[in-house]
C-alpha cells in the first residue's frame, strides 16, 4: 500500500498549515481590495492588499512570538521603503541607485536567519510594488505609505486574532506533518522488504524520506519547544502535543534501528514469502501512523479501535520459526530481530494513539512535571548580534555572494526595463529577478524552470476561464478561489503557485476591464527576461556549487555519529546511569546532520554535471553513515543490554576508533575525539546475537574510514572558513 488513501491526503492538505495560510493570505489581500471597490476606493483598497501581500512573507511556520515580530519589522521596513522609494521615483538614476544598494542591502537580512531574510524580501517587494503604482505627486507619498502600513498592520491584526483564537493550532500542524513524513518512512523502509523493488532506487527513497523525517522535525521543535503555553503542559492538548512528539522521535529512532544487508535476504528467503509479510506490516503501520497524523493535524479524537496488529506479528513468528528449523538453511536472526522491532513500534503506536483515543478522553495523557525543565536544554538560542552584518562582508561569506548576484540581476533588470523594454508592467522584470535568485544555483535552476511553465500554464488557465465564463460575479469566485490555492501552495509546490497566481491575476485584469491579452503577452516576456537574467547571474558570478560543501557536511555527520555512539556506549556501560538528556542531544544532532548532508547531495545532483564530483562516492559515504546510525541505534534499543564485557568494549572503542580516523581525513585540524568514560568491562560472556551485532557496526565503521579517504580523493578536503558563518534563526530543540 503504497500511498496513503485519498481521503487521507485532502485531510493533510485542508487542515494543514499550508491551506491556513493560503486561506489567511487571500482574506487579507482580497478583502481589502473588494470593500475599496464597493465603496469607490478601489485604488486604496489595492494599495493596503499590496500591504498585506508584503508583510505575508515572513509569516511563515514558527513560534507566534517569532511570526509576530518579523511582521512588525516587515510593516516598518515596508513603511519605510515605500516614503524613500516614492520620494526618489521622479529621478530615474537616484531610483536605480536606490534599488541595487537596497537589492544588496536587504539581502545581507539573510545572515540573521530565514525569518529575516524573508523580511529583507517584503522590503524589496515593497520597493516593486511601489513602482507598480507609485505616487502621483510628491504629497501623495506619506498618504501612499502610511497605505501600505495599514494593509500590511490587518494582515498582522487578522494573524494575531487567528493565534489567539486557535493557539494550538500551529504546533498540531506540525506535529501532523511530521507524524505523515514518518509514515512515509517506514513506507520507505518497507520496499527493502519487498522481493520485486531495486534496492538502489529503495536507498534514494529512504534518503530523500530521511530528510524530509528530519525537515519536519526541526519544524515542529520550533513551535513546539518555543511555545510556552505548549511547553508548560498545564492542558490536556499541550500534555499529548508533547508527549506524542517525544515518542515519534523515539519511533523514528527504532524504524532506523534495523539495517540488513537486505540483497543477502532477498537471496535467502525471496522465495518464502516472509520478507513479504513483513514489508505488508510495516505498510499496515505506516497507514495506522498516518490516521493518527490526520487526526492530529484536525484536531479531533482518533476514532474507531486501535489497530490488532497482533495476528500478522504472531502469524511472521511462526514463519521465521517453521525456516529457522530447517537443517543447513540460512540463519534467521537477522529477520527475528526485525520482527523484534516490529513488536516495538506497534507497542509505540499504540501507546501514541491513546493519547488521541476517543473512547479514553482527554485525561489519556499523564502529565510529566520533569518535562518541561528539560525541554529548555534542548531549545538552541541565539542572541541577535548586530556585527554579525558586516562581519559577513567578505567573499568568503555565501550571503554576501548572494547579496551581490542580487544588486548585480536587480540593476541589470532595473536598466533593461528602464531602457530596453519599458512596458505598462516592465517593474515584473525586476520582480522575476529578485524572487527567483536563490543563495544556492539548484534552487535558482529549479525555480527559472517552474517559473516560465508556471507563467504559461496560469495564463492559459485564465483566458479558459475568462472565455468559458462571462458572470463577472462567477469570474470573481473562480478568482478567490484561485487566490487561495495560489497562496496555500507557496511553499508546497512553487509551479502550482505560480499557475494559479497568474491565472487569478489574468482574471482580475479582466474584471477591471484591461486589455488582458496584452497584459499576458507582456507577463510572459518580462518573465522570460526577468528568468535569464536571475540564471546567468547565478550561473556566473561568484558560484558555489554543493559539492564544493560536502566535504565539510560529510565531517559533521562523523562528529556528530562519534557523539552519539560515545553517548550509546555511556549508557550500555552505566544502563542505570543519570539523564537521558546528552543521549537525547547526541542523537538529535546525528539525525540532522545526517539530512542535511542527504539534502546537500540531492541538491548536487540537480547542478550542472561538470559541477559534480564523484557522485557515487558521496552516494556510498551517505548510505554507510546511515547504516552506522541504525546500528548504533539497535545498539541504544538493547539498552539495557547485556553486560558491558570486555569484547564489547573492545568492540565499541574499535569503532570509534575508525570513525575518529575518517574525521581526521576530511578534517584533519578537527581536534582529537575524547572517548566517552566506561566503567571496568564485566567478566560475562557475550551473546552471540550481540556479538554479531557489535562486529557489524566495525565492520560499517571500517568501511566509512576507507569511504572518507576515497572521497577526499576524489573531491578534497573541507575548506576552511575565512568568515564567521551566518546566523541561523534557531529551529528549536532536539525533543527527546
Amino acid at each position: 500500500m503504497p500511498r496513503p488513501r485519498f481521503p487521507t491526503r485532502l485531510q493533510y492538505f485542508f487542515f494543514g498549515a499550508d491551506f491556513s495560510s493560503g486561506l489567511r493570505t487571500a482574506v487579507a489581500i482580497l478583502l481589502p481590495a473588494a470593500l475599496g471597490a464597493q465603496f469607490g476606493q478601489f485604488d486604496l483598497g489595492l494599495t493596503m492588499a499590496t500591504g498585506a501581500v508584503c508583510v505575508s512573507v515572513p509569516d511563515t511556520p514558527g513560534p507566534a512570538s517569532h511570526r509576530r515580530n518579523g511582521q512588525l519589522a516587515a510593516l516598518a521596513l515596508v513603511f519605510a521603503v515605500a516614503l524613500l522609494t516614492g520620494y526618489a521615483a521622479p529621478v530615474r538614476w537616484l531610483l536605480g541607485l536606490e534599488v541595487v544598494a537596497l537589492s544588496f542591502g536587504l539581502s545581507m537580512l539573510l545572515v540573521w536567519g530565514a525569518r529575516a531574510g524573508a523580511v529583507g524580501t517584503a522590503g524589496l517587494l515593497a520597493l516593486v510594488l511601489t513602482l507598480a503604482h507609485p505616487a502621483a505627486r510628491p504629497a501623495l507619498v506619506l498618504p501612499h505609505a502610511l497605505a501600505l502600513a495599514a494593509g500590511a498592520a490587518w494582515y498582522g491584526l487578522l494573524a494575531l486574532v487567528l493565534n489567539w483564537v486557535g493557539p494550538y493550532r500551529a504546533a498540531q500542524q506540525a506535529l501532523g506533518e511530521s507524524i505523515h513524513a514518518l509514515a512515509g518512512f517506514l513506507n520507505a523502509k518497507a520496499d527493502f522488504y519487498r522481493t520485486r523493488t531495486n534496492l538502489a532506487d529503495d536507498y534514494r527513497r529512504l534518503v530523500a524520506r530521511q530528510v524530509a523525517v528530519s525537515d519536519t522535525q526541526e519544524a515542529v521543535r520550533a513551535v513546539l519547544f518555543r511555545s510556552r503555553q505548549v511547553v508548560n503542559e498545564s492542558t490536556s492538548t499541550g500534555r499529548r502535543l508533547v508527549l506524542t512528539f517525544v515518542d515519534l522521535v523515539d519511533l523514528y529512532e527504532r524504524a532506523t534501528a534495523v539495517f540488513l544487508d537486505y540483497e543477502a535476504l532477498r537471496r535467502d528467503f525471496g522465495g518464502s514469502g516472509v520478507m513479504d509479510e513483513i514489508a505488508q506490516l510495516l505498510r499496515r503501520q505506516a497507514a495506522a501512523l498516518d490516521r493518527l497524523g490526520a487526526a492530529v493535524q484536525a484536531n479531533r479524537a482518533l476514532a474507531g479501535p486501535p489497530p490488532d496488529f497482533l495476528p500478522a506479528l504472531d502469524a511472521i513468528k511462526a514463519h521465521l520459526d517453521a525456516l529457522g528449523a530447517r537443517a543447513g538453511g540460512p540463519s534467521v536472526w537477522p529477520l527475528k530481530k526485525t520482527l523484534v522491532t516490529l513488536r516495538d513500534l506497534s507497542r509505540r503506536l499504540t501507546d501514541m494513539g491513546r493519547y488521541f483515543d476517543a473512547r479514553l478522553g482527554p485525561g489519556a495523557a499523564p502529565a510529566v512535571p520533569e518535562r518541561a525543565a528539560q525541554h529548555g536544554q534542548f531549545v538552541a538560542s541565539q542572541a541577535w548580534e548586530p556585527r554579525a552584518y558586516f562581519q559577513n562582508f567578505t567573499l568568503q561569506s555565501s550571503v554576501f555572494r548572494h547579496s551581490l548576484r542580487v544588486l548585480v540581476a536587480s540593476g541589470l533588470a532595473f536598466g533593461v526595463s528602464e531602457l530596453l523594454w519599458h512596458g505598462a508592467h516592465s517593474y515584473w522584470i525586476l520582480l522575476t529577478a529578485t524572487v527567483l535568485l536563490k543563495p544556492g544555483f539548484s534552487l535558482t535552476r529549479q525555480r527559472n524552470e517552474q517559473r516560465v511553465l508556471g507563467t504559461l500554464g496560469g495564463g492559459l488557465l485564465g483566458l479558459a476561464v475568462l472565455a468559458a465564463i462571462g458572470s463577472n460575479d462567477a469570474r470573481f469566485a473562480v478568482l478567490v478561489v484561485f487566490a487561495v490555492v495560489a497562496y496555500s501552495f507557496q511553499r508546497l509546490s512553487y509551479v502550482v503557485f505560480v499557475v494559479f497566481l497568474t491565472a487569478y491575476l489574468i482574471i482580475m485584469y479582466g474584471l477591471l476591464k484591461f486589455e488582458y491579452l496584452n497584459v499576458l503577452q507582456e507577463r510572459v516576456i518580462d518573465t522570460v527576461i526577468g528568468s535569464a537574467i536571475a540564471f546567468g547571474t547565478g550561473y556566473f558570478l561568484f558560484p558555489r556549487w554543493e559539492a564544493t560543501d560536502l566535504p565539510g557536511l560529510m565531517a559533521k555527520v562523523l562528529r556528530a555519529n562519534l557523539a552519539y555512539l560515545h553517548q550509546v556506549t555511556a549508557r550500555l556501560a552505566a544502563p542505570a546511569g543519570p539523564d537521558r538528556t546528552p543521549y537525547r542531544l547526541a542523537r538529535k544532532n546525528a539525525y540532522v546532520a545526517a539530512a542535511n548532508l542527504a539534502a546537500a547531495f540531492q541538491r548536487m545532483l540537480s547542478e550542472p554535471k561538470r559541477t559534480h564530483r564523484q557522485p557515487t562516492a558521496v552516494f556510498e559515504f551517505v548510505v554507510l553513515n546511515y547504516t552506522l546510525a541504525a546500528g548504533i541505534a539497535a545498539l541504544a534499543a538493547a539498552d539495557p543490554g547485556p553486560e558491558f564485557t570486555a569484547a564489547t568494549r573492545r568492540a565499541l572503542v574499535s569503532a570509534q576508533a575508525a570513525l575518529a580516523a575518517a574525521l581526521r581525513t576530511l578534517a584533519p585540524d578537527a581536534p582529537p575525539e575524547v572517548a566517552a568514560d566506561t566503567p571496568p568491562a564485566a567478566a560475562a560472556p557475550d551473546d552471540p546475537a550481540w556479538r554479531e551485532q557489535l562486529a557489524f557496526l566495525q565492520k560499517v565503521s571500517g568501511d566509512i574510514s576507507k569511504a572518507a579517504a576515497a572521497a577526499v580523493a576524489a573531491i578534497g578536503a573541507p575548506e576552511p572558513p575565512a568568515a564567521p558563518a551566518p546566523a541561523r534563526e534557531s529551529l528549536g530543540t532536539a525533543g527527546a
